[in-house]
């Protein structure tokens, strides 16, 4: 609180001691250079102050131990760094020690991605290993043009563009973390472009033929299966051993048919259905529920079920002990992570190639738009937060762009040109 009382005064030391005790606080001010303040308390503390702006000051220290000229010299730095723009209260506070990079991933970053991202392992390790040149220099030495330089490089090892514009988007991300967190005042990378890319590349699908091979090839899997129990409980059966269930009684030998039609019947990721619980599946009303704490998107979508994913459904349920919990379990009750291998022998078998687990989720979309399902539609039920995303599959919806262009004809008809549409020569 400022003193009620303000006089000026030409500092001089002998003036400062002879300086009265006073009944209630009182400020004066230096004649000689303007901002300087001496604070005189009824305890009869004296306290040098520069004031650098209207309301703002900050304390130079006590009269007792710092002299007029000491204190004048203080005040006068600060001043003059204000003139430069400044800040005497942010220059004193403790600057941050900045972290290298290795430091931040493994520390501040890890936790929050642990809290924040479903699948902050694989990205957290991604960014180690696609950015390891980077990982000992510290945050605020990281430059624009070191990402540029990791880029030609990558580009030099045959990366896509595609994948370097992801690797590119996540180190962005993470140096936005450090900035939010004070760590950094802004983002050195936020100028550093995506490579251009199109955007609409070819979908990969299966053809007729290819699905035709690949559900023979999982009806082969499901019978030698059968066949492999069989022959496993007469060897059982020869030697007095407890048989195994019989394999012929059920519809499905194992979680890998029920998760591949599903797959192609609903467009839901691996992980979401790793994720659906039983909770989620609604049979009388035919409805799955990806929700958004297992979502990529983070927000829940309902999907409907066709024919042969409520069948599937109702027949896996069927087998399941468990309907408390996770729809598909592992041997382990736990809940899967994995099922490459099953998958490389069915798709060999099927004689498939170039074609992975995810794919399913566009083969889905990709017949939705082939028989005439709008875009929108079909963006819902993939769960996309982005339209563009969407737009991939556009070229193979036939009236799609037809659509478009009519309405020229529409706009010409309305307008009664009266000209005649001309047939097509050969």
């Amino acid at each position: 609180m400022r003193g009620a009382l303000n006089m000026r005064y030409a500092f001089t030391q002998m003036s400062i001691d002879k300086m009265q005790i006073p009944n209630a606080m009182v400020e004066h001010r230096d004649t000689r250079l303007k901002g300087l303040v001496l604070r005189i308390t009824p305890t009869g503390t004296k306290s040098w102050y520069c004031e650098y702006a209207r309301g703002k000051r900050i304390m130079l220290g006590r009269a007792d131990a710092l002299g007029v000229a000491d204190a004048r010299e203080s005040a006068r730095a600060i001043l003059a760094d204000v003139y430069r723009g400044i800040d005497p209260m942010e220059a004193r506070k403790p600057k941050q020690v900045v972290p290298t990079y290795r430091a931040f991933l493994q520390g501040d970053y890890l936790a929050w991605a642990k809290s924040s991202q479903r699948s902050w392992k694989q990205n957290v390790n991604r960014l180690q290993t696609a950015f390891k040149s980077l990982l000992d220099k510290k945050l605020d030495k990281i430059t624009g043009l070191d990402i540029e330089r990791w880029r030609g490089q990558q580009v030099e090892r045959g990366l896509s563009n595609q994948t370097i514009n992801r690797d590119i988007a996540s180190i962005k991300a993470s140096f936005n973390r450090a900035v939010d967190w004070g760590i950094l005042p802004h983002n050195p990378l936020s100028k550093v472009k995506k490579a251009r890319v199109d955007d609409c590349l070819k979908v990969r699908f299966l053809s007729e033929g290819e699905e035709g091979r690949l559900r023979r090839a999982i009806e082969e899997r499901e019978e030698s299966r059968r066949v492999e129990r069989e022959s496993a409980n007469r060897w059982r059966t020869e030697r007095g051993y407890v048989v195994l269930p019989d394999l012929r009684d059920v519809v499905f030998t194992d979680h890998v048919k029920p998760l591949i039609l599903l797959s192609l019947n609903t467009g839901c990721r691996r992980g979401e259905l790793f994720d659906l619980t039983w909770s989620n599946v609604n049979l009388d009303r035919r409805i799955l529920t990806v929700t958004g704490a297992t979502a990529k998107s983070r927000r829940t979508r309902h999907i409907p079920l066709n024919r042969e994913a409520t069948s599937t459904l109702l027949n896996w349920r069927a087998q399941c002990d468990d309907l408390s919990g996770l729809v598909f379990m592992n041997e382990q009750g736990q809940r899967f992570d994995r099922v490459n291998s099953s998958w490389r022998r069915l798709l060999k078998a099927a004689q498939i190639e170039d074609f992975r687990w995810h794919d399913m989720r566009h083969h889905f979309a990709s017949r939705l738009a082939m028989g005439g399902v709008d875009l929108n539609t079909i963006r819902e039920l993939l769960g996309h937060s982005d339209y563009a995303m969407t737009l991939r599959y556009a070229h193979l919806a036939p009236e799609f762009k037809l659509k478009a262009v009519e309405v020229l004809d529409e706009v010409r008809e309305a307008a009664n040109f009266g000209a005649q549409v001309l047939p097509f020569r050969r």
